[in-house]
């Protein structure tokens, strides 16, 4: 693309290819630009060159992230995979791209968006029942030894086929990974521009169209600032569900008390306690967990269901790190397994395994326990709702 004697030459790429490696290298030889801009973030870059920062598995669980670690996980081992079918390391020509501008003087530009930002903002774009196709997919890639076709990637951005497969899944994966970086990238080097008169832009096959759309067309670059939010703007509603669920579940227990008096409220407590408890424990279990894990828990799931801001996962998983004391070493090692067996043996997976586990227990305790509370104790659930509502007015 040129425009007033500035010229930026894209150049598309698969990303596990040793022929865009030649590529690249040649183009940037025969051009001789003023820079070269790449499509990575400060955080790839740094983990293509072994650098990668430290993951504290607490925080992780503490904040919520165990299902968007784990997301990212399952995109690095997909390309690592199909890397390792070529015998290329994935993103090896943006490394060359890099020491051949280095090379021949020219400035490096990291032009896209912070890997980081790109996969939250995907994240709380899918659906909670999006969310479980995702891991059903994963599981299933972790089990099946499926032959990859690698000659026909190659004809494609890996990106490209990820996409592929997250489409059937959601139609916002391809807006969050491709369109926004399309935009992101080509603001990046219209600013560039302002600066060098010659850029060799070295980006994935899947980015380039897009990229050369929005350039022709500047004015159709979202706002950049948009693009880098990582909050939502709108309510969850899994979290408003959550909501619910707790108002139904203490709305059920106080009108046992109410109907039923305090013998009855007791064992309709007692049987939520054990519901929510050996269920959460059991999952716990599953996943391999530590006796004092499965043990936090049991004791812990009956009140974490009751709370739409708490999971029992937290709890479980935070002991399960200090028991297990998972390293940063166990950490490069989960994110470079390329089979469950492998991944299920790490510390630090089991760790995030426990919690996200522990989860799925307590939420199948907690429906199961609705049910049998409401068919089992002889109240009519309208009925309890009106008379708690009866009874909190009278205050």
């Amino acid at each position: 693309m040129e425009g007033n004697s500035r010229k930026i030459i894209l150049v598309g790429t698969a990303h596990v290819s040793e022929k865009s490696i030649e590529d690249v290298v040649r183009v940037i030889e025969e051009e001789k630009p003023d820079a070269v801009a790449v499509e990575l973030d400060l955080r790839r870059l740094k983990a293509l060159k072994g650098e990668r920062e430290e993951i504290n598995l607490v925080e992780v669980i503490r904040k919520g992230n165990v299902s968007l670690l784990l997301f990212q996980l399952i995109l690095s081992s997909f390309q690592k995979r199909i890397g390792k079918e070529k015998g290329i390391v994935p993103g090896k020509e943006m490394v060359s791209a890099i020491d051949k501008a280095k090379e021949i003087g020219a400035d490096v530009l990291l032009i896209d968006r912070d890997i980081a930002i790109t996969m939250r903002r995907l994240w709380t774009k899918l659906s909670f029942f999006e969310k479980i196709k995702l891991f059903y997919y994963t599981l299933r890639g972790f089990f099946e030894d499926e032959e990859i076709e690698v000659d026909e990637l190659l004809k494609k951005d890996v990106l490209d086929v990820i996409i592929e497969e997250f489409r059937k899944i959601s139609p916002k994966t391809a807006e969050i990974l491709v369109d926004e970086r399309d935009a992101f990238m080509a603001f990046n080097l219209l600013k560039a521009l302002e600066r060098y008169n010659k850029i060799v832009a070295v980006v994935g096959a899947g980015h380039k169209e897009g990229i050369e759309k929005f350039m022709k067309n500047p004015e159709s670059i979202p706002d950049v600032k948009g693009l880098l939010e990582t909050k939502k703007g709108r309510i969850s509603l899994f979290k408003v569900f959550g909501l619910v669920v707790t108002l139904a579940v203490l709305f059920l227990l106080f009108s046992i008390l109410v109907y039923s008096g305090t013998e009855r409220f007791i064992s309709a407590f007692t049987f939520w306690f054990l519901a929510n408890g050996i269920l959460a424990a059991l999952f716990a279990g599953i996943a391999g967990g530590h006796p004092l894990s499965i043990l936090s828990a049991f004791f812990i799931a009956w009140l974490t269901s009751l709370s739409p801001f708490l999971a029992a996962g937290w709890f479980s998983g935070i002991v399960e790190f200090f028991v297990r004391k998972p390293t940063q070493k166990d950490v490069e090692e989960m994110l470079n397994a390329e089979s469950f067996k492998e991944v299920y043996r790490n510390r630090a997976f089991r760790v995030l395994l426990v919690a996200a586990m522990t989860n799925i227990g307590s939420m199948i305790g907690t429906f199961y326990g609705i049910w049998y509370l409401s068919t089992h104790y002889g109240i009519d659930i309208k009925e309890a709702i009106w008379a708690g509502i009866k009874s909190i007015l009278r205050f």
